[in-house]
């Protein structure tokens, strides 16, 4: 009999959440606690809050069984206490599995998984660690009923996506992997204006695209459609080279950036200030000056919301990982991981960065509906998740059915198999996609 360990990687479960990291690595830890990501901070993105509130049973199964694979005794589902409807709809069953509720406030980045951890357990994550350090494992809550559905023989043919913004009929609903944007708008009415930016996954740590024939993943959370013009848009397709370049020419060394960090106020040395520094560095020191931005975790705070001059630290500390990599230099952090004495004075509430965002007028729910996409092909990438892409096990002209294995990662490659979304014949194989007209 297959270990669930071994059934998430045939039916190809990574973190639905963002990060895409292969779930069967985390079913083979041993851990304490067992912790359920609700909190979904991102603005505008509310498909956890649907999905928590119509399959809190198939979550709450999906969470004991990881608790069981990694031999944790206690379990906590946390989400935010405004989110009243989904703790109705998961407390019963989590009670009744002995789980736990741990209830955040509705703050960004509350879903980042070091507050988690801090928020659930009161314990601080080593400086560049991970969850498991500290005797925990997280898995955002889709993941967690994506486990279930493995379980029960169901693979990843299908991802929960939620579409806020400029559209006509804010929703949410299950998507076919490999659906294209364009696919998904048209399920919420189209948008309300003809020149649109898109972002994807969330404006604050997702993509900015204008490109529809973009393709939903595993780890694709929602669509936000924002007219062209908004500052948002504008601010997010600047090149790299123009925001270093205004950031080298106006930053005043303020250090609100720092101050409101998340991972600064739970202790980490991030300092994006001391960052901003290295911008007008020609020569020697810029290295040792990057290494404060090494333990960003890339929330957008510092960009988006603290920064008075509206200039990039997130993305020269974006920059700075790059180029410490590129190096081979590894930041160590010297001094013990201590909260800060503000740190819950400095939180960001949702409502004042909705504010600082200029989208409060696009704030809305976005109810389930059971209308679909229908794609009539899908383009079905070989690489959503962390580790190496699959390998194609499928040629051009075969028939496959939904569900159907089309990809397999080798022996020993972190990775997942990848599935048929649809019916029909693959049009389409090459090293990065796997094409299937319906």
């Amino acid at each position: 009999m297959a270990t669930l360990s071994q059934t998430l990687r045939e039916m190809g479960v990574v973190g639905a959440g963002g990060a895409g990291f292969p779930t069967e690595v985390k079913a083979k830890s041993q851990a304490e606690f067992m912790l359920a990501n609700g909190a979904e901070c991102e603005p505008l993105l509310h498909k956890d809050f649907e999905l928590m509130k119509r399959h809190p049973a198939e979550m709450i199964s999906g969470m004991k069984r990881m608790m069981q694979a990694v031999q944790a005794k206690t379990g906590l589902f946390c989400l935010k206490e405004k989110n009243k409807e989904a703790i109705a709809a998961v407390e019963p069953h989590a009670a009744q599995a002995g789980i736990g509720m741990t209830l955040l406030g509705d703050f960004y980045p509350s879903g980042d998984e070091y507050e988690i951890v801090y928020a659930a357990t009161g314990r601080l994550i080593p400086a560049a660690g991970i969850p498991l350090q500290v005797g925990c494992v997280v898995n955002n809550v889709e993941t967690l009923y994506n486990v279930e559905m493995a379980a029960r023989g169901e693979p990843v043919t299908r991802k929960f996506v939620s579409v806020s913004g400029a559209v006509r009929k804010p929703c949410s609903f299950w998507a076919p992997i490999g659906s294209k944007y364009a696919d998904l708008l048209e399920v919420a009415g189209g948008s309300t204006r003809d020149d649109v930016g898109i972002f994807v996954s969330g404006m604050m740590m997702g993509q900015l695209t204008f490109d529809l024939s973009g393709v939903v993943t595993k780890t694709t959370c929602g669509l936000i459609v924002l007219p062209r013009e908004h500052p948002l848009v504008e601010r997010k397709s600047r090149p790299a080279q123009a925001m270093a370049h205004i950031g080298k020419s106006a930053c005043d060394q303020c250090s609100y950036c720092t101050e409101f960090c998340p991972r600064y106020l739970l202790g980490y040395d991030v300092q994006p200030h001391k960052v901003m520094r290295t911008l007008g560095f020609t020569l020697s020191g810029k290295e040792n000056w990057s290494q404060w931005g090494e333990l960003c975790c890339a929330c957008g705070l510092c960009t988006l919301y603290a920064c008075p001059e509206d200039l990039f630290p997130k993305e020269a500390c974006d920059q700075a990982k790059t180029d410490l990599r590129a190096a081979g230099i590894k930041f160590t952090q010297s001094k013990p991981v201590r909260v800060h004495p503000m740190k819950e004075y400095r939180r960001v509430p949702q409502t004042q960065l909705r504010q600082r965002l200029q989208v409060e007028q696009y704030d809305s729910h976005t109810p389930f509906v059971s209308a679909e996409p229908k794609p009539k092909r899908v383009r079905i990438l070989t690489k959503q998740h962390a580790g190496k892409p699959a390998t194609p096990a499928v040629e051009e002209g075969a028939r496959v059915r939904r569900g159907q294995i089309i990809a397999r990662p080798n022996d020993g490659d972190l990775g997942a198999c990848i599935h048929a979304s649809i019916d029909g014949r693959v049009a389409l194989v090459s090293a990065d996609a796997i094409e299937i007209e319906a």
